[in-house]
């Protein structure tokens, strides 16, 4: 009977001990898989329309909506700072360097679980790198989606800019319209 005793003390002080609670909840870094394919999404259609259009020439995809118009940007977004001496390239290749290493923690911090703000993160990360590919490689980022109506027209844009724009957008969409969270205070 006592060796009995030992044994039953011995398994519950053993199961304190692993309790799965204890043990690290999986963060979202598997996530930047996300990521990869934005990069890889940015990058492929980036060489396919520098190969195979004119610069500043418009392609018309759906008239009076949609062109495909080569373009290139030494600046951020809407050509902020393109006529600067070059040293925007450095300025933008940090911030971006920056925003993925904040974001990239935030994903370890964030729950695998959690794809409502895994997958804006990745987005955002993605995109980010895509962009800074081009300004290592080009020294300029290559855009190429043009949408207007009539005589009005958006800034050309690419890729990495909407899973940029989609990530932002969702992040705070969910932020503020529903994170699935409850957040009352749980009972005792």
């Amino acid at each position: 009977m006592r060796t009995r005793r030992y044994h039953a003390r011995f398994r519950e002080y053993h199961r304190k001990e692993i309790r799965l609670s204890k043990l690290p909840k999986p963060n979202a870094l598997p996530w930047l898989a996300v990521s990869v394919v934005v990069i890889a999404a940015d990058q492929v259609t980036k060489a396919v329309v520098r190969h195979a259009l004119i610069p500043y020439m418009p392609h018309q995809v759906v008239p009076h909506v949609l062109n495909w118009t080569l373009a290139f940007n030494r600046g951020a977004a809407f050509s902020f700072l393109e006529d600067a001496s070059g040293w925007q390239t450095w300025l933008f290749g940090g911030l971006a360097v920056a925003v993925c290493i904040g974001l990239a923690a935030w994903l370890a911090r964030t729950s695998r679980r959690d794809w409502r703000a895994a997958l804006p993160l990745a987005l955002i990360i993605g995109g980010a790198l895509g962009n800074l590919i081009d300004r290592v490689i080009h020294g300029q980022v290559t855009d190429f989606i043009q949408v207007y109506w009539h005589a009005w027209s958006f800034p050309a844009f690419n890729v990495a800019d909407s899973a940029i724009t989609v990530g932002a957008v969702l992040l705070i969409a969910f932020g503020l319209f529903g994170g699935g969270h409850d957040r009352r205070a749980p009972q005792q």
